[in-house]
Order: structure tokens, then sequence, then C-alpha cells
């Protein structure tokens, strides 16, 4: 048989426009008994990166598929398709590129081939949604001759940052080494530029601090002030936030705030909803804050946000935001006092009220989160729960560690011929 492993150096987490670096390592093993030891042959292997799409039938009305053009691939048994037996429909894919042909490997014998690949600026992020999925992947593609392909698919994350797909990168050939020994690697020389780029944007867009107050009221008058100190977040930073109850004239009894995403498909791709359809907003609660608030003048909430979390994003099929979203509980009675006077003459039994009539409402403040760079242009956490959260994908990966790096490997057999 023939083990073929593929090794993501720096992981699986990446920034749309980087380049992609895979080690694929292809071994014929060493059998227990050596009489039976023969030589391996393949006749080529492949690598391709594709995004693949799936709708929920129930929530998304999408397009029927274009039957009048033919079939250009009609062989599927004979060609290299990497999204072959997925759900859904590719997207977006980078051109596939040969790694080797006609390789023969003697017992023991094992030779490794570089993948490299810039990953697609225009794409979307990766997604796993209650509407829409959009999950990457990287596919390498092996043959034996008259023989069926098998397929070995690596997960990705994909982040993408916004406004990088209207900047180019900058080409200056009159500053370029005449030089060879000087010469720089392409590839690494754009990645370090994106890396910069990046930064920059996301230093700018979330190192800005300014307390935003907002006066919360009902109906009835004012309940309290909110203050935050930032609407720009990154990914694992905590939401702070302060309540000021101390100059409203309504009384709060209790009041939640939660962290949330807003999944909204678009309104030519929704679908007709009927009495107790699905509807085409989802939200989804990452981090939630409650507390009893009648006598609390002033308090505060932190709200983490997950790593594992996808930043705002908008596609022609649905969009993703941010939000925080807070629930009141009022009384309806003015100047509620529940509690005893602090002197008394005489001992008195004092009792709280059996019932108290409240109003409630609600109110959502718009946030924006923004990626952080550490999860693309670092090694990730040397765990495999966290590997697996990262890539967004479930599958018997393992993780290991060479050189202080985290290697994302997987690994299949092709059968050996009779």
């Amino acid at each position: 048989m023939i083990e073929v492993v593929a090794e993501l150096s720096r992981g699986p987490v990446f920034l749309a426009g980087e380049a992609l670096e895979c080690v694929v390592t292809v071994t014929n093993p060493l059998p227990p008994t050596a009489t039976s030891a023969s030589s391996e042959a393949l006749a080529w292997a492949s690598a391709q990166i594709h995004c693949q799409f799936h709708a929920s039938e129930s929530r998304v009305a999408l397009p029927p598929p274009d039957s009048s053009q033919p079939d250009v691939q009609p062989e599927s048994q004979t060609v290299f398709l990497p999204h072959r037996g997925e759900r859904g429909q590719c997207i977006l894919s980078t051109p596939p590129k040969i790694l080797f042909c006609d390789l023969r490997l003697d017992p023991g014998e094992s030779k490794s081939y570089s993948y490299s690949e810039v990953l697609p600026i225009e794409g979307p992020p990766s997604f796993r949604g209650q509407s829409v999925k959009y999950v990457y992947k990287l596919t390498i593609g092996c043959q034996r001759v008259n023989s069926p392909i098998t397929l070995l698919r690596v997960p990705l994350r994909v982040l993408v940052l916004t406004g990088l797909q209207d900047v180019r990168f900058p080409q200056d050939e009159a500053v370029a080494p005449s030089s060879p020994f000087l010469e720089e690697d392409e590839g690494g020389k754009k990645d370090s530029w994106i890396a910069e780029l990046a930064g920059e944007r996301l230093m700018a867009a979330t190192s800005c601090r300014s307390l935003h107050l907002y006066n919360i009221s009902d109906g009835r008058g004012k309940v309290g002030t909110f203050g935050i100190f930032k609407s720009v977040y990154r990914l694992g930073e905590d939401v702070v936030g302060t309540l000021n109850l101390g100059e409203g004239t309504v009384a709060c009894l209790q009041f939640s705030v939660s962290l949330q995403t807003e999944e909204r498909v678009q309104p030519e791709y929704q679908r007709r909803r009927r009495t107790g359809g699905v509807p085409s907003v989802s939200h989804v609660t990452h981090a939630r804050h409650q507390e009893s608030c009648l006598h609390t003048t002033r308090t505060s909430f932190s709200l983490p946000i997950p790593l594992s979390s996808t930043p705002g994003f908008c596609t022609a099929i649905v969009s993703l935001k941010w939000r925080l979203h807070f629930e009141f509980v009022t009384s309806r009675e003015p100047g509620l006092v529940l509690l005893p006077p602090l002197e008394q003459p005489e001992p008195v039994t004092w009792t709280g009220p059996e019932q108290v009539p409240v109003d409630t409402f609600s109110w959502d403040l718009p946030i924006k989160i923004s990626l952080v760079l550490q999860l693309c242009f670092r090694s990730w956490p040397q765990d495999a729960n966290t590997n697996k959260e990262a890539s967004g994908y479930q599958d018997n990966w393992s993780t290991g560690n060479r050189k202080g790096s985290t290697l994302l490997q997987a690994s299949w057999t092709v059968a050996a011929l009779a």
C-alpha cells in the first residue's frame, strides 16, 4: 500500500490573500514480512484548494442550476474533481497543480513534495451558520493506472479582512536587488506585506478608545445610561460595558445582555415564509450576562468573544452582523421602594410584595468584530480540540509538534495492486 501524509507547517488558519504551504509525503511502508515486499507505482498526484458552499433548503431559495450547459467532465472516475461526493456546490477554486507523475517507490522509500498556493482574496470567510456554510479544503488526489482517484481532504479556516480586495501588492522594479545573492522570495515578501497592512488596519480600527454613552428609556421615562469604550473589537477580546441606573426615573428590576450574531439571508434569496415556517433571520448567542438590579446604582459586565467565531461579513446570499442584545424588566409603579426604613420606632415584620406589575422591552446595539492576526501569522495552540475548532471541521485529524510549529496531519492509504 501507499501512505500519503499532508503537513501544514503553520497550522490550518490563514488570511485571504496569504500563501498556503503544504508538504506532501508519499511513503511505501515496509511490510511486516520482508518476503512480501514489492515496489509500488502511482500514475499522478494533484492538489487544489476549493471553497464548498451549502445552503439550507428551508431558509434559502437558490436559483435552479442551468441544465442547458453540457457536462464538461462526464467521466468522474478518471478526472480530478476535488469536491466530488460533497454536499453543496464549489463556488471558488484555485488551479490544480501536479505534484508528480509516474512515481515508483521501493519498500521503505518515501518522497516529499512541496505545494504552495495563494488563497483567493475575493472569497468569503469560513463560516458554518444556520442558513449557509462556507467550507475551505485543500484536496490532494492520487491515482493508480486504471484505478479510481483517492482523495485526501485537509480542512482550512480562512479569515477575510475587509478592504484588502481593493489593495494591490506593490511592484517596484526600480528598487529590486540586482545581485542574485540578495534576491528575496516573492511569496514571503508578499505575505509579510499583507501581514503589515492587515496589522495597520486592525490596529487603527481597534485601538481607538472613547466613551460612548447611550440613554436607555421606555415610554414612561429614563431607565439608565449605558457606556461602552469601543465599537470595534477583535476575536478573543472582552466586550466591557457599564450601566448607570442611579439617574433613572423608572425602576429597573432586572436586565440581561447577550453577545449575538445575526445571520440574515438577502431579500432576493429569501424563501417565502409560510405559517410556522423557518424565518430568514437567525440569531446565535455567544455570551450572556444577567443581573437583578433593583437597588443597584451602577454595574458592569464583560462578555468574551470566542476565537472560533467568524467576524462580520456580507456576500450576495447572506450577511453576518454582531450586536449586543439588551432585555430590561422595569416596574410599572413609579417610585417603587421595596426596602423598609432603616430606623423603626419598634420592631416590625417586613415582607416583599407577592406581585409587582412589570414591563419588558429590548434594545439592540450593533458592534463590529474583526479578526486577530495571531490566528493567521502564528502557530496554532498545540491542542487537538482547539485545532478542530479553528478549522471548523470535525474529522480524525491529529496534531504533532516539530521545532515549535504545529502540524496538521492527515493520512490515507491506497490499496495495493492485486
